[in-house]
């Protein structure tokens, strides 16, 4: 019997983009395309339901190769990483301790947090001891007046050891401007010129450590969208280019000094279209200095899984959302990774939760093979257009940034303004739930306390009270956290009794959606199944001593409903009717005030029931 061969397109035609559109229309039955289907997005551009080949004719990105200039698909040939952890070294034999013990489950790079007060050769040979600097990348974080100090004491013990100068890979997190931003601190242009020419004049003894670091993460855990976090994050790192070569520092020793610390956030594919960007513009404004070695055009990127979004409530939540940002960040092909652990928010991070951060990723590493494809998104008709408009719109900030100098508007307080207005803006969304927060502000875990496992206190924060305003020091959920939290503490948890009544399928979504929303302020909420009349319902809510009674029915009952049971409550509880009924207006002449729909802020509205019940 002969072979035949199988062509399975053969029986699908091409369609064309007018022929999709046409379906589309017609599905919509008279819907406006563009309000209905088109996103239009914080970080300033719109993304179409679908895409197709023409969309991406003509991009340039469409032609780069891995390890090739502009590196929009990476600086390397693969897209291996380093798995970092950071320690806190208050104690040198405890730090090395630790060190060693997380090497040896998998991290192949650390990052060290010195105090400038300890600082000192028998201190960095206690901390590395028995840590083999060679095959792993060594970062440390230290005050910026002790940033040169710190790395003339690394070259002087590497060049004890014996150890390849050329070959050791790090960090040194010098950073400034970051310092002006978080704690406030005002410094001038020639003390960061007299820190930073010497400091790179002594790291050149260490070529591949990276020791003018660019703390964007702080952008991004202060609120900020992705587009936002990359202008800025260009406008900064030119910033520190500038000083360097107008010391005299040759362009390619200046650019390969730098490195960019990225927070990472839930935006899945904008993240990844991010960092995409940002080596391709990053490379586009180095080629500008004429640099000698292409290589000095090479991004170096760290990222770090965002606080902004991180909970207190329904805390393990966070490794779903850790889990999706590692990966959009090692899709796109970082240098290295800090997962931060789940329980960050409320206390210093058990072993438990460190163990899971780090399996995190090497779970994508060892059986996922996330290191063995480079640039796997590369290609794809959504992610090419997504980078593209990020580049856009990211390029803009960075313009007019340049135009004034970075760190002239970080003096005026310009960026930190910006960056609040955006939290700000976030902040409201989150309060309306515009902007979702499992296990926040949709969908709690109805019985959760979590008081008593809150051990980092305010005076934990990073924020400063220097001379300079600084970036906000808050985190997506705090606001509802708040409110729980004085739930907790109050002398009697407020109860909210659903009335369900009348049409079941409305009953049943409404009660649903009304468990969720008093659910959110720490509420007991009691559910029901359905009641034959009002007194009933409303007895039953007296009974287990109610503070609020929610009315749950359709839209059309409540012209009769609601009246009722407004006046068999007489006012000894809150009465609240769920939704918007198109008798709202006749309700509210009644007396009936409390609604709660779709529309609400599900945050204002809280704080006001919580008000009248004392809390």
């Amino acid at each position: 019997m002969a072979e035949k061969k199988l062509n399975i397109l053969a029986d699908f035609p091409a369609i064309t983009t007018e022929e999709w559109m046409a379906k589309i229309n017609a599905d919509l039955k008279g819907a406006d395309f563009t309000k209905k289907l088109v996103w239009k997005t914080s970080e300033g551009f719109n993304v179409n339901p679908f895409y197709r080949l023409e969309d991406v004719e003509g991009m340039a990105t469409l032609n780069a190769a891995p390890g090739k200039f502009p590196y929009v698909r990476g600086t390397k040939e693969d897209n291996n990483w380093f798995v970092r952890q950071e320690i806190v070294a208050d104690d040198p034999v405890a730090a090395n301790k630790e060190a060693l013990e997380v090497l040896q489950e998998g991290i192949n790079s650390i990052g060290f947090k010195v105090s400038k007060d300890k600082l000192s050769a028998k201190f960095i040979e206690e901390l590395l001891k028995g840590i083999d600097a060679q095959i792993i990348e060594l970062n440390f974080q230290i005050c910026v007046r002790r940033a040169k100090e710190l790395t003339k004491i690394l070259v002087d013990y590497f060049q004890t050891n014996k150890y390849d100068l050329s070959k050791m890979e790090g960090s040194i997190n010098f950073d400034p401007i970051n310092r002006m931003l978080i704690k406030g601190t005002k410094l001038n242009v020639d003390f960061v010129k007299d820190l930073i020419v010497p400091l790179v004049k002594e790291a050149q003894n260490l070529p591949k450590y990276r020791v003018v670091n660019i703390n964007a993460s702080s952008l991004n855990d202060a609120g900020a969208y992705s587009t936002q976090e990359l202008g800025y994050a260009l406008a900064w790192g030119e910033q520190y280019l500038n000083l360097m070569v107008e010391a005299g520092i040759d362009v390619c020793t200046a650019a390969k000094s730098i490195k960019f610390n990225f927070g990472v956030g839930g935006n899945y594919f904008m993240e990844i279209a991010k960092f995409r960007a940002a080596r391709m513009l990053w490379a586009k404004i180095v080629e500008a200095y004429k640099p000698t070695d292409e290589n000095a055009a090479k991004m170096r990127i760290h990222a770090k899984t965002s606080m902004f979004n991180k909970t207190i409530y329904d805390a393990h939540v966070n490794m779903l959302r850790t889990q999706t940002e590692a990966m959009s960040a090692i899709i796109a092909g970082v240098d290295s990774l800090t997962v931060v652990p789940f329980d960050s928010t409320y206390q210093v991070s058990d072993k438990f939760a460190e163990r899971i951060a780090k399996n995190q990723q090497l779970l994508l590493k060892e059986e996922s093979n996330f290191d063995k494809v480079v640039d796997v998104s590369a290609g794809s008709y959504y992610i090419e257009n997504l980078t593209a408009n990020i580049a856009k719109e990211a390029w803009k900030i960075f313009l007019q940034t340049e135009e004034q100098g970075f760190f002239k508007l970080v003096l005026e307080g310009k960026i930190q303004e910006d960056i609040k207005k955006v939290s700000d803006d976030r902040l409201k969304k989150i309060s309306s739930r515009r902007e979702i927060l499992l296990g926040t502000n949709q969908f709690p875990n109805f019985t959760e306390v979590a008081a008593e496992k809150i051990k980092l206190k305010s005076a934990d924060c990073n924020c400063g009270h220097g001379e300079l305003p600084t970036l906000p020091n808050v985190r997506a959920a705090e606001q509802f956290e708040t409110l729980r939290l004085a739930t907790e503490k109050a002398a009697k948890r407020p109860k909210a009794f659903m009335l369900t009544i009348g049409n079941l399928a409305m009953r049943l979504a409404r009660a649903q959606f009304s468990c969720n929303f008093f659910a959110c302020a720490g509420y007991e909420v009691i559910d029901n199944l359905g009641f034959s009349t009002i007194e009933d319902g409303v007895a039953a809510a007296q009974k287990v001593g109610a503070d609020i009674i929610v009315l749950c029915s359709s839209d059309d009952e409540y012209e009769t409903l609601a009246p009722e049971a407004f006046r068999t409550i007489g006012g000894k509880q809150i009465f609240v009717v769920a939704g918007a009924p198109a008798c709202m207006e006749e309700l509210q002449k009644i007396g009936i005030e409390h609604f709660i729909n779709v529309k609400t802020n599900v945050l204002e509205a809280l704080k006001m029931y919580s008000s009248k019940l004392g809390i």
